[in-house]
């Protein structure tokens, strides 16, 4: 059952920067490509019961596509709990990802009890009558850790500039993602960011790509932050015709052979790679931390 937040106080209010002409841009093209339905959903805030993904939140973000999620105190035992909740919320559904959002007014209504500052209710500060008091409430209600939060945040800007073969900036990147469609490289890359803020791109290998048997030219200078996922054929199919049933992109011989020429070529340059077909996107991001030995910026 849907549940929408009546109000709530923006925690994460983007993940971008309004003033960026190539943000604008990519979110006038999202807008665009989206069905009446998805723009729709784009409007609802809704809530959902216990402290992980469970099958409700997951069809309503990665299913419909819904705008922003409600945190309350029903869904979280801690901070750090609460920050992987997050990070696996905006990887259901990573273009783009929902808002998160939290009431949290002070005093009585204060759902996030550890690593914030407990203040008083907004009433209690009104009957005050200082506008002193009111503006240091208002301050506290500031990023804890501003280094932190801005590495997180520059992360998933790279992340979302980066992804799916746009922006080719990898030059700075961590890492870069590399496989056919629908393999889990853009939320992998999310995740990436958003938890340990790693600086991840990811590339598309499409049917030029293949047929050419190399790798792209714009891949060729940054070999050794290349890292490859694949899966098996059997669950890519299930994946392609979710999203497009009934087409050529989902027809077995089509995705048989994608994946295994990509194979093919990951075995040619030597790249290190995963099969992500029994991985959860968790999973699928520590295994590459873990044998690539990126620096993690950030400790969940």
């Amino acid at each position: 059952m849907m549940r929408v937040a009546p109000f709530c106080l923006l925690l994460v209010g983007g993940l971008v920067s309004a003033s960026d002409a190539t943000t604008d841009r990519r979110i006038e093209r999202l807008i665009d490509g989206m069905t009446p339905r998805q723009r729709v959903a784009q409007l609802l805030v809704v809530g959902f019961t216990g402290t992980r993904i469970n099958p409700e939140i997951r069809g309503l973000v990665a299913d419909w596509g819904v705008g922003a999620v409600a945190i309350y105190s029903r869904n979280i035992n801690s901070a750090e709990q609460l920050r992987e909740l997050t990070a696996q919320i905006c990887a259901l559904a990573p273009d783009p990802p929902p808002l998160i959002a939290v009431d949290q007014e002070g005093g009585e209504v204060s759902r996030i009890a550890e690593g914030v500052p407990e203040l008083p209710g907004q009433m209690a500060l009104g009957a005050t009558r200082s506008t002193d008091l009111a503006h240091r409430a208002g301050r506290a209600h500031g990023m804890a850790d501003l280094a932190a939060y801005t590495t997180r945040i520059n992360a998933t800007n790279f992340a979302l500039a980066n992804d799916d073969g746009s922006g080719g900036d990898y030059a700075l990147a961590d890492v870069v993602l590399v496989g056919v469609s629908r393999v889990g490289k853009t939320p992998t890359c999310l995740y990436l960011a958003l938890q340990y803020g790693v600086f991840a791109a990811n590339y598309p290998l499409t049917e030029d790509d293949l047929e050419a048997g190399r790798l792209p030219a714009r891949l060729e200078p940054f070999r050794a932050k290349l890292y490859a996922l694949t899966i098996k054929a059997q669950r890519l199919q299930q994946i392609r015709s979710e999203r497009r049933p009934e087409s050529r992109y989902a027809s077995q011989q089509q995705v048989r052979y994608e994946l295994r020429t990509a194979e093919a070529l990951f075995a040619r340059y030597a790249l290190p790679w995963l099969d992500t077909t029994e991985c959860s996107i968790e999973e699928i991001a520590s295994r590459i931390l873990n044998t690539s030995g990126i620096e993690r910026r950030l400790r969940p």
